[in-house]
């Protein structure tokens, strides 16, 4: 499990920015919003943005030169898209000069059971995401334990980087009690990603205490400005 780096001091806030995925995926998300939450990332060193496909290009031109990767979301956020069109999605992203890739699974397939149908289209996405690395969502309030369980182990075997909680458009974002059962069954062996409803320092240490290793905002800066405020331990 990661360490928080959670202290006070401003020299130390990088400790907790490497963790955290600056996000915008409003429907109303404008150019200039996206000109501002990259400007952010780089004065941040947040690990990620997180952002509408169409604005790949933007954010890789304005985070160049910097330790920010640029991520974009694929068969967003209801998952109900055929496998050939996220593959689509997910080459275009990677063309267009995307790292990292938050995916929807067919949740109809899930509820059916069906994890084999689920774990055929992730590998589907992770060979067409090629270097990039794929962010699974599983959309955990639509399940029980028992799928949750299933389809985080599904995702490890198909070979993506993550199993993410929540698109943050569900009924429910992410819960300590997920968090600790996705981190329970990949043993370690992909990260585990947070989201959905995270929104202060309080939620990112407890969420990081649970086991996540990446979190999903769109309250980073925020967050970061409560470390420098000295927020209570």
């Amino acid at each position: 499990m990661p360490t928080t780096g959670l202290e006070t001091d401003a020299g130390k806030t990088l400790d907790l920015a490497r963790y955290l995925d600056h996000t915008l995926l409003k429907a109303n998300t404008t150019t200039a919003q996206v000109r501002t939450l990259c400007e952010e990332a780089r004065r941040w060193e947040f690990a990620s943005v997180c952002l509408p496909p169409r604005f790949v290009p933007l954010a890789v031109g304005q985070l160049s030169g910097s330790t920010v990767a640029v991520g974009t979301v694929i068969g967003f956020p209801l998952g109900y898209q055929t496998t050939a069109s996220k593959v689509f999605e997910a080459k275009q992203a990677v063309s267009d000069g995307a790292s990292e890739l938050d995916m929807v699974i067919s949740l109809g397939h899930a509820l059916d059971e069906s994890i084999e149908q689920v774990e055929e289209e992730i590998v589907a996405i992770v060979s067409a995401a090629g270097p990039a690395v794929v962010k699974v969502i599983i959309e955990c309030c639509y399940l029980n334990d028992d799928l949750k369980g299933d389809l985080a182990e599904a995702v490890v075997r198909a070979g993506a980087g993550y199993v993410k909680t929540s698109t943050g458009f569900g009924s429910g974002g992410a819960t300590l009690e997920d968090v600790r059962l996705l981190t329970e069954r990949v043993q370690g062996k992909i990260g585990v990603k947070a989201a959905g409803g995270i929104r202060d320092l309080a939620a990112c240490r407890a969420f990081l205490a649970a086991g996540a290793t990446r979190i999903g905002t769109s309250n980073a800066v925020a967050i970061m400005h409560e470390i420098l405020r000295g927020a209570p331990s």
